[in-house]
């Protein structure tokens, strides 16, 4: 029986065994071209789609509009001189604040008004150990005549224009504060320093006549700026002052320290005043 060319024939009484590992070989070489033609078609492709990609971008980005490059606005150009001035900031450094101590350190620059009310303001005093009457108040351009001891030549050597007084009471003590004026504070230390003896005790409305005729009484002396200031206190009744006597020396101490924050107060204010005008 003939299968045709180049098939195996087989007779009738033939028993012929296929060749397996033929047939095998010649299948897996099907199977072989089959997958590289897949995968080489499939290249291929991608390869395709990229390009068109790209040909689609660089078409894109060479798309000519009828504009060159030279014909593109240019940005814009910021000008050189601007017709606004610009900020200016002064390299010269402000004057410092005015110092209160120059305002009542000389008499060309301490020019407030003074006076017992502006010196002891109101009708009593309240300190850290109460409340202290305010008393009689006089001024003087005598300097000397106000005071006991020879505190009056060291005043009046020293330039004295005037003393300022006025009494306190409080709980059977009575203190008389006085405050010498001097054109300088060099004056006013000097004046403190020879001082030697008192300030004059004031009486006078309801106060009576205290540290006279040889009673036994607290002196204190002290200076600031131009200002020398004294306090001579004792017992309202003439009686005399021993050491034991803490409430005539604890009246005393604090209206020394009062009236040396008054002339403190009095710097300050003028040099604030002064640093609110405008420059000249």
């Amino acid at each position: 029986m003939s299968f045709g060319q180049g098939g195996p024939a087989w007779g009738p009484g033939d028993q012929q065994t296929p060749d397996w590992a033929a047939l095998a070989d010649a299948s897996a070489a099907r199977s072989r071209r089959k997958k590289w033609l897949f995968i080489g078609g499939g290249a291929l492709a991608t390869a395709a789609v990229v390009a068109v990609v790209a040909t689609v971008i660089v078409n894109a980005g060479s798309k000519d509009d009828g504009k060159s490059a030279s014909e593109l606005p240019s940005p814009p150009a910021l000008p050189s001189n601007s017709a606004q001035p610009g900020p200016s900031f002064s390299q010269v450094a402000p004057p410092p604040p005015p110092n209160p101590y120059d305002y009542v350190s000389n008499a060309k620059k301490d020019t407030a008004p003074l006076s017992a009310d502006t010196l002891f303001p109101g009708k009593s005093l309240t300190l850290g150990s109460g409340a202290y009457a305010k008393g009689p108040t006089d001024k003087v351009t005598d300097c000397a005549s106000v005071t006991q001891g020879s505190l009056g030549s060291a005043l009046n050597n020293n330039g004295c224009r005037q003393v300022i007084r006025a009494t306190f009471t409080k709980d059977g003590v009575a203190v008389t504060v006085g405050v010498a004026v001097f054109d300088t504070d060099t004056a006013a230390t000097k004046a403190k320093e020879q001082a030697n003896g008192g300030i004059a005790s004031l009486s006078g409305s309801g106060v009576n006549t205290f540290c006279r005729g040889g009673s036994v009484c607290r002196n204190t002396t002290n200076s600031y700026g131009r200002y020398a200031y004294f306090t001579t206190g004792g017992f309202a009744d003439g009686k005399s002052v021993t050491k034991s006597d803490t409430g005539v020396f604890t009246a005393g101490d604090e209206l020394a320290k009062f009236t040396f924050d008054q002339i403190v107060a009095r710097g300050r204010n003028q040099a604030s005043a002064a640093a609110a005008r405008p420059a000249a």
